[in-house]
């Protein structure tokens, strides 16, 4: 594993004042609450299936979309499909342009969240991210 491996983030500029203002990213879940100004470019099946049906391995109550998405490839498959403007689920078809790639120093993150009062103390434990494949991830 990289000593600095990087996680990314995806998300379209007019988002970036509210991110700003709030000084965070924030879940799926929170987006949905909040209903921050600015433009959704994730597919909406997949949201709803991260909100509604996939929970963690590791803490059951927990919703995969209570976690905010990061990717650990520098390019997302995500953008890709945005690039082409077909998929039939994709709502968003304004291009690639605007949308901004945040990097995060993994080690880092993972510190940050393990301080959270309400992360708890063994939600993130960073042994359960070192199975990635990072030579393969880093090679995308």
């Amino acid at each position: 594993m990289p000593a600095d491996p990087k996680i990314y983030h995806i998300v379209h500029v007019d988002r970036l004042p509210s991110i700003i203002a709030d000084g965070r990213l924030w879940c799926d879940a929170e987006v949905v609450r909040r209903s921050p100004p600015g433009t959704t470019i994730g597919m909406n099946s997949i949201k709803q299936r991260r909100l509604n049906e996939l929970t963690l391995t590791s803490r059951l109550f927990l919703r995969v979309g209570d976690c905010v998405p990061f990717y650990f490839c520098p390019r997302s498959i995500m953008v890709y499909l945005i690039h082409q403007a077909d998929h039939p689920e994709l709502a968003y078809h304004g291009g690639q342009q605007p949308i901004v790639h945040v990097e995060a120093d993994m080690r880092q993150t993972v510190a940050w969240a393990e301080a959270q009062a309400s992360a708890g103390p063994s939600r993130f434990r960073m042994p359960a991210l070192i199975t990635l494949k990072i030579d393969a991830i880093s090679h995308s």
